[in-house]
């Protein structure tokens, strides 16, 4: 005979595990939508991205550009033609990491550079 109480702990304690293990990847994974603010000469820009990541590529939209790249034990490395209102067509390149729910890093852009923060809206 099985025993009911025992088995109901069982499975309580399955699904929790599963629930953190789920939440653990959640929080480690960049696939999504983030709201990057870019420390430019010039003051912040700001920009809003969606991500997909499959494996260790990640694709996806950088306002109106494709996005193209790696996410692998927390770094995200991007490199994608992109357009400037300011600047014109270039290649924007992406590194930073992932931490505490964050992106953070370097950016560079036709001979411009700074650093960015991105977060996911609220």
């Amino acid at each position: 005979m099985i025993n009911r109480r025992g088995l109901f702990l069982a499975t309580a304690a399955l699904a929790g595990t599963f629930l953190i293990v789920t939440a653990l990847a959640a929080a480690d994974d960049v696939s999504g939508t983030w709201h990057f603010v870019f420390q430019t000469d010039g003051g912040e820009r700001q920009a809003p991205a969606t991500f997909k990541v499959e494996g260790v590529q990640v694709t996806g939209k950088f306002g109106e550009a494709d996005v193209k790249g790696t996410y692998k034990d927390g770094a995200i490395n991007l490199a994608f033609p992109f357009t400037s209102p300011e600047v014109g067509p270039g290649t924007m390149s992406i590194k930073g990491s992932l931490a505490s729910g964050a992106l953070s890093g370097d950016w560079e852009f036709a001979g411009y550079r700074g650093t960015f923060v991105a977060k996911r809206p609220q």
